[in-house]
């Protein structure tokens, strides 16, 4: 079973292709005009065992507000699409990630409903050409689009490049997890009967 989606959305703001494979190994290439974002996309990909292909173009002479924003819509229906009517997955998962300093935790429950509680406290500022606040806004786009709770917590840290990358290696491991074949599962594990 091929668990794989493409995306392709074009706004008048952005223009965005994602290619997403859940069970890979982190290839890909990844080209959203915001270097930081690559990066973690980069991670994300790497850490979460997925073969991400994302390329994107926006408005950036505004910020890079509606091109990480629209990256995560994008990712998040891929993720929808490639878990598919998720049967024999995990469901759940969870991690905790140091970066140095810093350590970030995050659980996952694909639900089937999309919701973010983002605890953390990022100071204003920027990476090159993204904005902290930003990580909170690519989260609740990835969440709401592929209809997953996410629980994403900053426990400690005081370099914000470290405390970002924990997000983002916590969220690929909690979501390598979730999204993972569990080969004790005969069907949907709800007892719904649906996650979607």
């Amino acid at each position: 079973m091929s668990r794989t989606a493409t995306i392709d959305r074009k706004t008048g703001e952005t223009q965005v292709g994602v290619v997403l494979t859940l069970d890979g190994s982190g290839a890909g290439a990844r080209d959203t005009g915001v270097g930081f974002l690559d990066h973690m996309l980069d991670l994300l990909a790497r850490h979460g065992r997925l073969d991400l292909d994302v390329q994107a173009s926006g408005d950036l002479q505004t910020g890079a507000h509606h091109t990480v924003e629209d990256v995560g819509i994008c990712i998040g229906q891929a993720l929808d699409r490639a878990l598919g009517d998720r049967a024999g997955i995990a469901r759940y998962g969870n991690a905790t990630v140091p970066m140095d300093e810093a350590r970030a935790s995050c659980a996952i429950d694909i639900s089937g409903r999309g919701l973010l509680v983002f605890e953390a406290e990022l100071p204003p500022g920027a990476i090159g050409n993204y904005d902290h606040e930003l990580t909170e806004e690519f989260l609740r786009a990835v969440a709401a689009n592929a209809k997953l709770t996410l629980h994403a917590t900053v426990e400690a840290g005081t370099n914000v490049h470290h405390v970002i990358e924990a997000v983002f290696k916590a969220f690929a491991r909690a979501l390598r997890a979730a999204a993972s074949l569990d080969p004790t599962e005969v069907g949907v594990p709800s007892t719904k009967g649906t996650l979607t």
